[in-house]
Order: structure tokens, then C-alpha cells, then sequence
């Protein structure tokens, strides 16, 4: 056998390759292991690439080879499974590898720093010290930088970043930790397990999920767990972690948001007695960088995380859960566009373990896998304990007035419920005060310069933001166009709905959640404690409400406007509509007393929406498969999207129509796939870029596949390209 001679590395770059280096001065390519980190020249850069393999031979001569420069790991930090995984991602979303293999490892790590984290700490502002002011400590110049520093990080910073104010920064926090400003934490790679609460007793439904599951522990097999809301799927997860872990194995389990894993958290705490590991983007790379260390070398046996903790090294896999199935959250919006849930898939069967997906809505890919027999499907078709469902109904709004958007019915059946001791929940996925703002004399409305966007106005802050790109404006004290004084807000969110339940239920104290008011944090949390401890009675929230939180006092679930999903542009609209509309309404009624959903509508006579309310989300998925079966639409098609996007319209187009004309070439048709456009994006100018895209369509996903095989690598050196930013989007989420 000829001795290898060379390293291939995967180098973070938008560039569909690799490239093979020499390797370092004075190491031989025997010492170098696939999965460990090597510091390598690129172009006028020196970067941090990821061995994928070494090699006897190039196809690059030794004269032109350049040699790496340094071995950062004589182990490898990830296995041969994690580098399988990323090679089948970089293949299936025909993703640059080096993004994709740079996403194996925490920023930290991408960075080339040591891999240990074990002796990092942080330092955080007490309540005494948020409050004080920075330029009452002038006397002390060194200590007000530090407590403005942190004030302006929200609150905590890590050691290495205070370190960046000279080698005096200790002596100054230690002052202000002597004054009772700040104190310091060890960030420590994993949560120890709070005091055991004795497990609730299962339902038959539940026992026999359960039973199901661990019966296929040591074996791979895609399971599908359909449990109404309230039904007691997070126990089902429970116990069967249990059972892996006295197989001394792993769990990770994925949730869609970051809102969800504190309460989550507590309850695995407070269940399974073992170290456990989170991982979401809330935390600082180097609480990251500790989670990761702890699953990968086994030290934490549970990982509760977002999207990304589906590439965390595990020691001994067990299970993979995947909470809330149906999210779209699961699928990376931009660079590496990749599906979390369908990667944790892969990743089971890889490595000859159980996946477990759960939802009470599930996804219409989900339900299609289950009918063919790819997943099998479990069922817990009742609440957990003596707790109902809730009884929907559907308001007709045409015509009614509506007092701040609430109907007379609405607001009687708020005043019904609060005088009940229930709490309320008010859904409007809709944040600001309102959607727009407009001049009563001449029409005008606040637009985006850099979008064809409307400007949302939020009150609190007197500022226009654009929810799409991000850019703030001034509210002009007078119309830009005919200076009449008086502008006026139109549409209402969720700022302009407090202020309105305010003052229609004013001994009803209001907690109003969406991304403004859960900005800083540990905010999230504290409100959070405040609705369940029953403080706040009356909730104002958005779609991060929606989702898998537990209030035992909440009774009433009003859904201020159904039909914004029914007729979105992207197909999957009224699919997403439909999810969360059960999903918030499952927040009504979970414990002893029955809950009410009420959902206003301008059309309730509409097939889907009168599907979902009368008969549940069955037999609204069960008609939009048929839709979609008669559209030719996914879960019967398969889909890419090609996006184009530069500072002027018609380079994505031009570029759109040179990949077109290249498809074409390389037997797109004879493969049976299907070229729609190119076309505008349905919001063409999104922060001063104008996009276009092409969709390819096919009812055989390995023909397609077999296309973009070919197609994507040769897209890069097609004259156009260099004109737009483009990308290639397998398994699009969205249309958008």
C-alpha cells in the first residue's frame, strides 16, 4: 500500500471543493488524523480547515501544493459518523464543504481555539449593579469602563473579554464585586440535576408509546409520535431516555426554539439524575464550547438544544428526539441551508439508533413518510390526567365592530374568563404597534428605502422598523409628502393590543411576549415565571407563545386573525396557519378546568379553516395532502430553489436564465425535471438587493439530485455568477 502523503481539507469558503495541502513543517501525514483542526494559507489568509482524509496522491503537483501550517489537534475531535454526516449533507444540499464541515464545531473552535473550556468563567452585573451608573464611579475610571462594558453586554461578559481593557481589568471587577455591582460564575460544561420528582403515572396510550420506543433502542427505526396537545409527550421522551441511558448511552434532544428549553430544562432536571448539556445560540461561544466538550466525551449523558446541536459530538448515541417536528425553525434559512429534523434522521441511521419525532401537528411530509411506511406512527389521542380539549369556536367579523380588533364575542368571553380567576392568552403573530403608518390627508404610508416593505411603527421606542432588512427610521413629525401634521397608525401588533387591553381590563395586569420585550436576557424566563406564578392574567403573544409552554391556569386562547395564512404566496401558508393556530390553542385548558379557543375570521366558510375548526388537525391535513397531491406539490414533488440576488434587477435574472439554458443542456427534461422560471421572489428588493430564483421540480427525488450533481459545481463559473450572490436551497422551507 503507498504510504499517504497528502492532507485534504475542508476550508471554510463559498467554493464547491476541497483542497489538498502538505503537511506541516516537521509533521509527518501519519500523526494527522481525519476530524482534528490544521491551521492552513488561503489565498492572502491563514485559515482553520478540518482534515477530511489523507491521501497517497493529488491531482495538484507537489511544486504547487502549499504545506499547512500547523496540527492544532494530534486527536480528532470529531469522529468518522460526524464526518460522514457532513459529507452526505454537503452532497444532498449541494452546500460548499467547508461550510458544511465548519459546521461541525463550535465558533471557538472555528476560531482555533484550544478545544478545553474548563477553566473560563464569566462575570455578571448583580440587580444593584444594572442600576447603577456608570459616571457616579468616575473616580474610578477603570471600574465605570467595566460596568458600562457589561451593562452594554447585557448584564454578563466572559473573563476574556474583560481581559481586553489591559491586565488591571481583575483588580476592577474585583472592586465592584466588593461593592456588590458584579460577581463572578464558572461557566461549567454541564447542569447537575435538580432534587427528583416522582414520575407522573402514564396513561395506557402513553405506556404503549413508550414500550413502542425503547423496544427498538440498539436498532434504528424512525418513529412518528402524534399526541394532541397537552397529551404528555415530553413524559413518553422522558422515560424513554430513561431507558437509554441505563443502557449507559446518549440523548439529544431538538427543540425549534430558545424559549422552550428553560422549562424543558427544569423538567429533565428535575427527572433524570444525570449531568445534563444545552446548547442554543443564547449562550457565549464558550458555554457552547463547554456543552460540546461534555457530550463528546461523554461527561453529560442529555443535550436539549436548537437547531445546531444535531452536529454535537456524542460518545455513546442512544436516542435522537426531535420535539416539535413540524417547525420550519428546523431548517437553516441561509449559507449551509440544511434540515436539522431530516439530518437527525441520517444521523440515527448512521449510527443504528432510535428517532423519535414529536408533534401534535404534524408536518405533511411526517404524515406522507408515515402512510408509505418510512415511520411508523404512534398515537396519543387524549390529554394526559382529567384535562378536556378545548372547545373552538369561529367568530364572523365581516361587518362587526371591533373594539381595537377584539369583537364584542371575544371580549366578553376575556371578561367571562378573567372573572373565573382564568387567565387569557391573546394570539397575534404580528409585533409593533402597528403594520403600518399612514397620513389621514393625502394617503402616504411609511415604505422601506431598501425593501418593498412596509415600515412597522413602534410606539414605545417612537420609531419605524423594518421587520425584513432591519433598518430604523425617525417618525417624521409631519407627512413627508403634504406636511399635514397628523400621521395615524393602521393595523394593530401586539405593542398596539396591550395598550388596548390595558385600558379595556385594567385590574388585569398584561404580559405581552414577543421578540421586543424578550430582547435581553433572562427577560423571557422572568415572564415566563410571571404568567405561571399567575401574576399576569392577561398574555399578549406571538407565535413564541405558541409553542410547547405549559400554563395550568390558562382557560382562554383568542385568535385575533385567522386568515393570514389562507392566502399567502407559499404554498405551505395554510399548512403553518393551520399548526399554529392547534398549537396555540393547546395552551387553553391543560389542567383540571376545560379551555375555550376563540378565532376571528372574515372567512369562515373556508374548506380548510372550517376543517381545522370543526374536525380537527387530521382532517385538515388529510385535505391539504389532497391539494397538494392535485398541485403536484411536496410531499408528491421534491424541490430546489436557485436564488440570485445583486444591488440591480437584472443581473439575477441574467444569471437565472444562463442556469436555466445549462439545466437544459445537461438534461433536465430527460430526467424529468421540471424548470419553473426564473421569476421575481415574492418580495423582489430585500435590503437594497434585488432577487430572483428558479425552482426545480421533480417527482423523483433521486433524479433530481442526480441533476444537481452536475448542475450546481459548473453554476460557479458561469459568466453571470460573478455579478450575484447566489445559492441553492434543497428542501426549501419556504417559496419567499
Amino acid at each position: 500500500m503507498i504510504p499517504a502523503r497528502y492532507l485534504r481539507v475542508a476550508v471554510p469558503s463559498p467554493l464547491f471543493r476541497t483542497f489538498d495541502y502538505l503537511p506541516p513543517q516537521g509533521v509527518s501525514v501519519s500523526q494527522v488524523l481525519p476530524g482534528a483542526r490544521v491551521r492552513v494559507p488561503f489565498g492572502r489568509q491563514t485559515l482553520t480547515g478540518i482534515v477530511m482524509e489523507t491521501r497517497a496522491s493529488s491531482e495538484v503537483p507537489d511544486n504547487k501544493l502549499r504545506r499547512a501550517k500547523e496540527l492544532l489537534d494530534t486527536e480528532p475531535l470529531v469522529g468518522e459518523e460526524l464526518l460522514y454526516l457532513a459529507r452526505w449533507a454537503a452532497d444532498y444540499y449541494r452546500a460548499p464543504p467547508g461550510m458544511v464541515f465548519e459546521t461541525l464545531f463550535p465558533v471557538r473552535l472555528r476560531r482555533g481555539d484550544a478545544s478545553s473550556a474548563s477553566d473560563a468563567e464569566r462575570w455578571t452585573l448583580t440587580d444593584a449593579g444594572r442600576m447603577q451608573d456608570p459616571e457616579e464611579l468616575s473616580r474610578a475610571p477603570r471600574q465605570a469602563r467595566l460596568l458600562a462594558r457589561l451593562q452594554r453586554a447585557g448584564g454578563s461578559a466572559e473573563a476574556a473579554s474583560l481581559a481586553e481593557d489591559g491586565s488591571g481589568w481583575r483588580g476592577g471587577m474585583k472592586a465592584l464585586e466588593e461593592k456588590g455591582l458584579a460577581g463572578c460564575v464558572a461557566i461549567t460544561p454541564v447542569m447537575l440535576p435538580l432534587p427528583q420528582q416522582e414520575a407522573p403515572v402514564p396513561g395506557a396510550a402513553q405506556m404503549e408509546a413508550v414500550d413502542a420506543i425503547i423496544a427498538t433502542l440498539g436498532g434504528f427505526r424512525a418513529t412518528l409520535l402524534e399526541g394532541v396537545t397537552g397529551s404528555g409527550k415530553t413524559e413518553v421522551y422522558l422515560r424513554v431516555i430513561e431507558a437509554a441511558l441505563a443502557q449507559g448511552r446518549q440523548a439529544v434532544v431538538l427543540v425549534p426554539e430558545i424559549g422552550l428549553t428553560p422549562q424543558l430544562l427544569d423538567r429533565f432536571r428535575s427527572r433524570l439524575p444525570v449531568p445534563l448539556a444545552v446548547s442554543h445560540s443564547g449562550l457565549n461561544d464558550t458555554e457552547r464550547l463547554a456543552a460540546w466538550n461534555a457530550m463528546r466525551t461523554g461527561e453529560a449523558r442529555v443535550l436539549i438544544g436548537t437547531r445546531s446541536a444535531v452536529f454535537v459530538p456524542l460518545a455513546v448515541p442512544g436516542i435522537f428526539i426531535v420535539d416539535e417536528e413540524h417547525d420550519s425553525s428546523f431548517k437553516q434559512q441561509e449559507g449551509f441551508r440544511y434540515s436539522a429534523r431530516d439530518l437527525a434522521i441520517v444521523r440515527a441511521q448512521r449510527n443504528s439508533v432510535p428517532v423519535l419525532l414529536g408533534t401534535a401537528t404534524p408536518s405533511l411530509e411526517s404524515l406522507f413518510n408515515a402512510r408509505n411506511r418510512r415511520y411508523r406512527h404512534l398515537h396519543l389521542p387524549e390529554r394526559a390526567g382529567t384535562a378536556e380539549p378545548p372547545a373552538v369556536s369561529l367568530i364572523d367579523v365581516r361587518g362587526r365592530h371591533l373594539t381595537g380588533g377584539l369583537s364584542d364575542t371575544l371580549l366578553q368571553g376575556i371578561r367571562r374568563h378573567l372573572d373565573a380567576d382564568g387567565q387569557v392568552l391573546l394570539f397575534l403573530n404580528r409585533r409593533g404597534y402597528a403594520p403600518r403608518l399612514t397620513c389621514d390627508a393625502c394617503g402616504w404610508l411609511g415604505q422601506c428605502r431598501r425593501c418593498d416593505a412596509w415600515l412597522t411603527f413602534h410606539q414605545q421606542r417612537n420609531r419605524l422598523q423594518c421587520h425584513h432588512c432591519g433598518a430604523e427610521a425617525a417618525v417624521p413629525a409631519a407627512c413627508p409628502d403634504c406636511g399635514h401634521p397628523k400621521l395615524a397608525p393602521m393595523g394593530r401588533g401586539t405593542e398596539r393590543l396591550e395598550e388596548t387591553l390595558a385600558e379595556l381590563f385594567p385590574d388585569a395586569p398584561v404580559a405581552r411576549v414577543d421578540r421586543d420585550t424578550t430582547s435581553r436576557k433572562g427577560s423571557l424566563d422572568t415572564l415566563l415565571k410571571e404568567i405561571r406564578s399567575g401574576e399576569r392574567r392577561l398574555l399578549v403573544g406571538t407565535q413564541m407563545l405558541a409553542k410547547g409552554h405549559d400554563f395550568p391556569n390558562l382557560t382562554l386562547v383568542g385568535v385575533m386573525n385567522a386568515d393570514q395564512g389562507l392566502f399567502g404566496l407559499d404554498f405551505r401558508a395554510s399548512e403553518r396557519m393551520a399548526q399554529l393556530i392547534v398549537q396555540v390553542a393547546g395552551r387553553a385548558g391543560r389542567a383540571e378546568r376545560r379551555g375555550e379557543v376563540l378565532i376571528q375570521t372574515h372567512h369562515p366558510e373556508h374548506p380548510l379553516l372550517n376543517q381545522l375548526a370543526n374536525h380537527g388537525y387530521a382532517a385538515f391535513a388529510e385535505a391539504a395532502l389532497h391539494e397538494r397531491k392535485a398541485a403536484g406539490l411536496p410531499p408528491y414533488a421534491t424541490l430546489a430553489l436557485l436564488r440570485a440576488e445583486s444591488p440591480a434587477a437584472g443581473p439575477p435574472r441574467e444569471f437565472l436564465e444562463s442556469a436555466r439554458n445549462l439545466a437544459d443542456e445537461l438534461g433536465a427534461q430527460r430526467l424529468g425535471v421540471n424548470l419553473l422560471g426564473p421569476a421575481p421572489a415574492p418580495m423582489e428588493r430585500r435590503a437594497g438587493r434585488f432577487r430572483s430564483q428558479l425552482l426545480l421540480k421533480s417527482t423523483e427525488r433521486a433524479q433530481l439530485q442526480k441533476l444537481l450533481a452536475e448542475w450546481v459545481p459548473q453554476l460557479e463559473s458561469l459568466p453571470e455568477a460573478r455579478k450575484v450572490r447566489w445559492s441553492v436551497d434543497v428542501d426549501p422551507a419556504d417559496l419567499f
